[in-house]
C-alpha cells in the first residue's frame, strides 16, 4: 500500500525540516515547497492527501492557496500554520475552507492529531447519506443536507440556528457522523438545563475537595468528548462568567478542572446551537462578542416546518410508521382531510409538535384511519399576542405592574394554545422549561 502524501508549504527551512521529520516518522511521504508558485505547480501535477501551509509566503498569502485548493482540488484538506495568538487570521482561514489551524511555536502532539484527523477525510467509510435521517425533499432541506456534507469536512466551529423542534441536534449529529471524528464521542450538552453554579464543574471537571460536595475527582464534558465533538445546545443560555472560560478553552484547546493547578490538553470540535438571535444578544451585552465570533465560524440555518410545507406529508407518514412500530399496532392511514389540516397548520413547535400531534391522533382515532378531528389542532391559528397587548395599553399604570400584566397575558395565551402542555409552551415562547416554571410561580399561574 502506497504511503499517503503531504505537501508542506513554508519558506522557513527550520520549520520545513521539523515538519518533514515529524511527518515521516508517521510513515508519510512529505514534499516541501517554499512559495505559493511552487506549491501550485506541485498540486497541479501531483496527487496529495493533505496540505500544510504557512499563511505568510514570499509571493503571496496562504489564504490564496486555501481558496485555490477549495475551488480546484476540494478533496485535499488544508491545515494552516499561524503566528501565535493570531486568532483573527486563523478564523479567516477556517471561513475560507481550511480544515484546521496550528499556531507557532508548533506543538508536535497537536500537529500529529490534526494530521491524523485530516487524513481521515478522504478515507472515512461512514455512510455519507443523510436523506434517510434528515427527512424531506424540499429545496430548503436538500440545501441543509448539502451543507452538512461540506461542514463535516472541516474542524471549524459551527453555529446552528433554528427554532425549537426543527432538528438542530439531529443536524449536529449528522455533521459528527460524516466527519473524521465519527469513531469518537459525540457529547451533547443542554446549556439551559445545567444549574449555573455547577456549570464550570460539568464542563471542565473538578478535583476532590475543591468545593463542598466534591468527594471524588470528576471528568468534565470537554475531556469526555476528547477526540470527538462537543455539542452546545441552547448556547445562548450560558452565563457571562462561564463564557469567558469557554472562550479560553476553545482558543487554547485546554481546560483546567476546578481546584486543579494544571491544564489538560483537549482535542474537541465545537458545534453550538440556538433558537435566539446571538447577534442581538451581543448588542445587549448578554453574550460575549469574542465568543460569538469564535463559535460562529460557520453558520448553518435549519428551516422551520412551515417554510417547507411540502415535506409534511412525507414526514407525517414516516412518523406514523415509527409510532406504529413502537406501539406494535397496525400502521394507520391519514385521510385527505387530516392531511389538509396538517399542511394548513403553521406548527410553531415544528417537527417535534408534528410528532406530538400524530401521537395524540393515534390515541383518539377509531380504526386505522386518522381524520382531521383526531389531530386536535385548533380551527384557526392563534392570534398575535402583541395585538392584544397594544389594545390594552394603559394611560397611567405602574411600569412593573404593566409589564407583569403583559407577561401574564402572553404566557396564558401560549398555555391555552398548547392545551397547558408546559414543555410545548416553553418551546413556543423560546425559553427553557426552568424559566417557564419560574415565571408560572412568580405570576401564580400554576
Amino acid at each position: 500500500m502506497s504511503k499517503q502524501r503531504i505537501l508542506v508549504v513554508d519558506d522557513e527551512p527550520d520549520i520545513c525540516d521539523l515538519l518533514k521529520l515529524t511527518l515521516e516518522r508517521m510513515d508519510l511521504t512529505v514534499i516541501t515547497a517554499d512559495c505559493l508558485t511552487q506549491a501550485n505547480n506541485l498540486i497541479a501535477n501531483q496527487a496529495f492527501d493533505l496540505c500544510l501551509t504557512d499563511l505568510k509566503l514570499p509571493d503571496g498569502s496562504g489564504l490564496d492557496l486555501v481558496s485555490d485548493i477549495q475551488i480546484n482540488h476540494p478533496d485535499i484538506p488544508v491545515a494552516v500554520i499561524t503566528a501565535h495568538g493570531n486568532m483573527d487570521t486563523a478564523i479567516t482561514a477556517l471561513k475560507s475552507g481550511a480544515f484546521d489551524f496550528i499556531s507557532k511555536p508548533l506543538d508536535l502532539h497537536h500537529l500529529r492529531t490534526i494530521v491524523k484527523s485530516a487524513l481521515k477525510v478522504g478515507t472515512n467509510t461512514a455512510d455519507r447519506r443523510s436523506r434517510d435521517t434528515l427527512l424531506g425533499e424540499s429545496p430548503q432541506i436538500c440545501d441543509v443536507r448539502s451543507k452538512i456534507t461540506k461542514v463535516a469536512r472541516t474542524q471549524a466551529p459551527t453555529l446552528i440556528y433554528g427554532e425549537s423542534g426543527t432538528g438542530k441536534e439531529l443536524v449536529a449529529t449528522l455533521i459528527h457522523q460524516k466527519s473524521p471524528r465519527s469513531d469518537q464521542p459525540f457529547i451533547p450538552i443542554n446549556c439551559g438545563a445545567i444549574p449555573h453554579e455547577l456549570m464550570e464543574s460539568e464542563f471542565f471537571g473538578h478535583k476532590k475537595g475543591s468545593f463542598s460536595g466534591a468527594v471524588a475527582d470528576k471528568t468534565g464534558l470537554f475531556q469526555a468528548a476528547n477526540g470527538g465533538t462537543l455539542f452546545l445546545d441552547e448556547v445562548a443560555e450560558l452565563p457571562l462568567s462561564l463564557q469567558v472560560k469557554l472562550l479560553r478553552a476553545i482558543q487554547e484547546k485546554s481546560v483546567r478542572p476546578v481546584g486543579s493547578e494544571h491544564e489538560i490538553q483537549v482535542d474537541v470540535r465545537i458545534i453550538s446551537a440556538t433558537h435566539k438571535n446571538l447577534g442581538q444578544l451581543v448588542e445587549e451585552g448578554k453574550f460575549r462578542q469574542d465568543l460569538f465570533y469564535r463559535i460562529n465560524v460557520i453558520e448553518l440555518k435549519v428551516p422551520a416546518l412551515r417554510d417547507r410545507i411540502g415535506d409534511i406529508d412525507y414526514l407525517a407518514r414516516h412518523l406514523l410508521e415509527k409510532l406504529a412500530v413502537r406501539d406494535r399496532i397496525r400502521l394507520p392511514k391519514l385521510s385527505e382531510d387530516a392531511l389538509k389540516k396538517l399542511t394548513g397548520y403553521k406548527f410553531p413547535g415544528n417537527v417535534r409538535e408534528l410528532e406530538n400531534t400524530l401521537e395524540r391522533a393515534l390515541a383518539w382515532c377509531s380504526g386505522t384511519t386518522i381524520h382531521a378531528d383526531d389531530l386536535g389542532l385548533p380551527e384557526s391559528q392563534p392570534e398575535q399576542v402583541t395585538t392584544e397587548i397594544e389594545a390594552s395599553k394603559p394611560s397611567n399604570l405602574n411600569l412593573e405592574d404593566y409589564l407583569e400584566d403583559i407577561e401574564r397575558k402572553v404566557i396564558t395565551s401560549a398555555l391555552e394554545h398548547n392545551r397547558w402542555n408546559k414543555t410545548a409552551t416553553a418551546e413556543n415562547l423560546g425559553i427553557s422549561f426552568r424559566a417557564l416554571r419560574y415565571r408560572l410561580k412568580k405570576l401564580d399561574l400554576r
